[in-house]
């Protein structure tokens, strides 16, 4: 399976957090959203307990606090939608500076903001642990269908390849003196994303070509089986088991 380049969100290193397999990883990532999904909104103080167990196995796998907070920025678009709900959702009405704000809004807007951070630092720190090709190799191990692996592994191997195909594109287009300066010239950006398809398209057919050529039948070889230990397991286990945790308490309190 190709896809071997590492991947910007990718911090290489020698931690435990690293070494794990990474369809323990990917199951310990899964189950600790569904528990922090799971959690009432109510338990502020669980959401808190969440992030310094994040926290902890940032510093575990020496991934520094920038690094991810960095990459949260990510969901700027939920933290756009989370602001508005105060303004727009109906219900009973609270003043904050002299502003009239929902008060289900509110409740709204820390759910969202609350469980849709903790949810992509999580995803950060796996991806800044386990290197793409190990990911597809994971998703594998854990029987996802084979069919959307494939999927997976050709999109991360030639989306940096039609990515410089538009930046050569764009070069030529800026070499012949083109710049983008109105609703004028999005004729010629729409010719260009046209062209750019068909390009990709054939590229395909040839690659597909080139695979059947050489005894493709639907199926890719398993080069590397991966396979963890009962030591892997625990250890992977240990983030979301303390979530369930807290989330039991925070229904129970």
């Amino acid at each position: 399976m190709g896809a071997g380049h590492v991947h910007k969100l990718y911090r290489g290193g020698h931690s435990p957090v690293h070494a794990l397999p990474p369809h323990t990883k990917l199951v310990a990532v899964l189950a600790f959203v569904v528990v922090v999904v799971a959690t009432p909104r109510e338990a502020m103080w669980a959401f808190a307990l969440y992030a310094v167990l994040l926290g902890a196995v940032a510093a575990r796998a020496r991934v520094p606090g920038g690094f991810v907070l960095k990459r949260l920025l990510i969901e700027i678009p939920f933290v756009a939608f989370a602001v508005l709900m105060p303004f727009v959702v109906p219900g009973e009405q609270t003043q904050f500076l002299g502003i009239s704000l929902s008060v289900p809004g509110l409740w709204g807007a820390w759910n969202v903001l609350a469980k849709g951070t903790l949810g992509v630092a999580a995803s950060v720190l796996l991806a800044a642990t386990t290197e793409l090709r190990e990911l597809l190799l994971g998703l594998q191990r854990l029987k996802l269908p084979p069919l959307l692996v494939q999927i997976a592994s050709f999109m991360i191997r030639y989306g940096d390849v039609i990515t410089d195909e538009m930046r050569r594109m764009s070069i030529a287009r800026r070499s012949r003196g083109f710049e983008a300066r109105g609703v004028r010239h999005w004729g010629v950006l729409a010719k260009s994303a046209g062209a750019l398809f068909i390009r990709s398209y054939e590229r395909g057919e040839r690659v597909h070509l080139a695979m059947v050529s050489r005894g493709y039948t639907g199926t890719m070889p398993v080069i590397d089986e991966v396979t963890a230990s009962a030591v892997q397991w625990r250890q992977a286990a240990a983030l979301p088991l303390a979530a369930l945790l807290i989330c039991l308490l925070g229904w129970t309190l």
